[in-house]
């Protein structure tokens, strides 16, 4: 069940060290790389189904065709090291880890697109994981990996790790950008065609950590070597994330496809102190919680999620038993999204002062049925009238939560569940 496309390295001690790395295969693809054409390499990427692995899911190889050939402005690729998804702890074990891998697959990736600058965002709160992945960037250089000429094949990249400031809006790619720039981290409006976005002007793939360090196993292995792992629609792997109410949390790699309930008792160890599984938030928070009845259906791959009306996101499952009380669990969440609303767009930023401020009414115990109505209204407001999808997201969890677990809101408002 367990695979090891971006996870090869994760047991083997001191593999974040450039030697102990190259020893196990590191930057071993580069070679075939510098000898193919970039439109080439786009096409591997293309046939080898790779979707993004940062949440949105969108095609990689599609993405990258949007870089215009040849451009007549700088091409940069940006590597979205912004974690900061409730319930999402993958791409840190990469930079712990095996920080070369990101580096192999930004190399890689930005010959393939031709772009000869490239930048890491990483989150704020990551210093240790900074510290780690600047060591690694630190030896690429010093062994011409990065740089000038690399390996002597003509093509020059300069690689900057950049630390942002802790919010969570950051993540949103062209937040992450604006940020980047040095500016404010507020979405951009985004066009009515497909294109890249823009980074000081010049044209920019967007990707996270995990599926750029995906892509050496591709180059290597070609477009069928990944696809031997996962589904038709959904193929190759991805970082789980597992937390919350199970004996054994951690990051698995999985193939596609894999059924949700026996990720959750075969690899997570079920349920801690033998209680019942009550429900799943299955890609991080952003991500319509599921039912045990919809676990028991769900197999983890983006197709099925969507079917059950929740998403695959980012793979970070978390976990909840039997004892939950649903209402405090949104009310948890509804806090962290009112405090992380950027406040660019008016639904969002008033819409989750109103939504928490409409939760702990309830929790306090002088909440009403209205209440619960006006969460679902506010929730509509709030939904496909804003720059980014933010605030769709935080009207997804609400209408999610009360639609599976409406009886709880309901004993909170009539005043049947005392309160603490």
């Amino acid at each position: 069940m367990i695979q090891s496309v971006t996870s090869a390295r994760f047991k083997i001690d001191n593999a974040h060290k450039l030697l102990v790395a190259k020893a196990h295969g590191a930057y071993s693809c580069l070679e075939k790389v510098f000898k193919s054409k970039p439109n080439d390499l786009i096409s591997i990427i293309e046939a080898s189904g790779l979707r993004g692995k940062g949440g949105g899911g969108a095609a990689t190889g599609n993405k990258w065709r949007l870089i215009p050939t040849p451009s007549s402005k700088p091409v940069y690729l940006v590597v979205n090291a912004d974690e900061s998804e409730p319930g999402t702890f993958k791409d840190r074990e990469i930079l712990e880890k095996d920080p070369h891998l990101l580096i192999e697959g930004i190399i890689a990736s930005s010959f393939a697109i031709g772009a000869h600058e490239s930048y890491i965002y990483i989150r704020g709160e990551y210093r240790f994981f900074h510290d780690r992945m600047q060591e690694a960037i630190n030896e690429a250089y010093a062994a011409g990996y990065l740089g000038k000429d690399i390996l002597g094949s003509g093509f020059d990249l300069e690689l900057t790790l950049h630390r942002g400031a802790g919010a969570y809006i950051c993540g949103e790619k062209s937040a992450l950008i604006e940020s980047l720039e040095g500016k404010r981290g507020h979405p951009r409006l985004k066009p009515h065609t497909p294109e890249p976005e823009f980074f000081f002007g010049g044209p920019t793939i967007v990707n996270n950590v995990e599926t750029i360090a995906s892509t050496p196993h591709i180059f290597r292995e070609g477009a069928e070597g990944y696809r031997k792992f996962g589904t038709e629609c959904s193929p190759g792997t991805l970082l789980f994330a597992m937390s919350g109410h199970i004996n054994k949390p951690g990051v698995y790699e999985l193939a596609f496809g894999e059924k949700m309930i026996d990720v959750i008792e075969k690899v997570g160890g079920g349920i801690k102190g033998g209680k019942k599984l009550k429900a799943v938030i299955p890609g991080g928070a952003s991500t319509a919680v599921m039912t045990y009845e919809q676990v028991q259906k769900a197999t983890l791959d983006y197709e099925a999620l969507r079917a059950l009306g929740s998403s695959l996101g980012t793979g970070g499952m978390i976990i909840m038993d039997e004892d939950t009380c649903m209402v405090e669990a949104l009310h948890n969440l509804l806090e962290f999204y009112h405090h992380e609303s950027c406040g660019q767009c008016t639904p969002c930023r008033e819409g989750t002062g109103w939504v928490d401020a409409l939760m702990a009414d309830l929790l306090a115990g002088i909440g009403s049925l209205k209440d619960i109505d006006t969460l679902l209204d506010v929730s509509k407001t709030m939904n496909g009238k804003t720059i980014c999808v933010f605030a769709p997201a935080v009207s997804g969890v609400i209408d999610a939560f009360i639609k599976n677990f409406r009886s709880e809101f309901e004993a909170y408002a009539t005043k049947e569940r005392s309160v603490s």
